[in-house]
């Protein structure tokens, strides 16, 4: 009988429950609204719920283009994560971010990431900001992530304790 290595962390009953919280544990996730909606392997599909407070423009009611680059850069780091046969930290090492049109006012913003390439330090990213289909894109992104694969290191540990104003324990 032939072994083979674990499934990615990205599969699993579980994952896409996990991928939501992690959506919703950075303050700028929970603000915005954003939501994840679907996951497969490397891949991620999300959500940013249109807002009259995130507009950037009153006079034309679109969307602040701050707004779109959060998201695809928080997508660009579920979808690295996504990828890892165990989940590790990552934090963004370089972000670009193509826009080629403005967003439709009053719509949601739907996007989708795809970790392509991931080695053991860095993770590369792709994804897609639309309305209605890809091929219509808002934007287009491309990220690298620094993989930070020291298991022993907790999700959060370096903010610190509060009661301790901000040391390390």
């Amino acid at each position: 009988m032939e072994m083979s290595e674990p499934p990615p962390y990205g599969e699993g009953a579980d994952v896409l429950e996990r991928v939501r919280t992690m959506m919703q544990w950075t303050p700028q996730g929970r603000a915005l609204g954003m939501e994840v909606i679907r996951i497969e392997n490397a891949k991620v599909w999300g959500r940013a719920p249109y807002k009259p407070e995130l507009v950037g423009d009153p006079e034309t009611g679109v969307i602040a283009g701050g707004v779109i680059t959060t998201f695809l850069d928080q997508l660009c780091g579920m979808a690295a994560v996504l990828a890892m046969r165990e989940p590790a930290i990552v934090a963004t090492i370089d972000l670009r971010i193509d826009y080629m049109r403005p967003a439709e006012p009053g719509r949601d913003i739907l996007a989708e990431a795809h970790c392509y390439k991931i080695g053991r330090n860095v993770a590369f990213v792709r994804a897609i900001a639309y309305e209605d289909a890809p091929e219509n894109a808002i934007a287009h992104a491309t990220a690298a992530f620094m993989v930070n694969p020291n298991a022993a290191r907790r999700f959060g540990a370096n903010l610190g304790d509060k009661n301790s104003g901000g040391k390390q324990r």
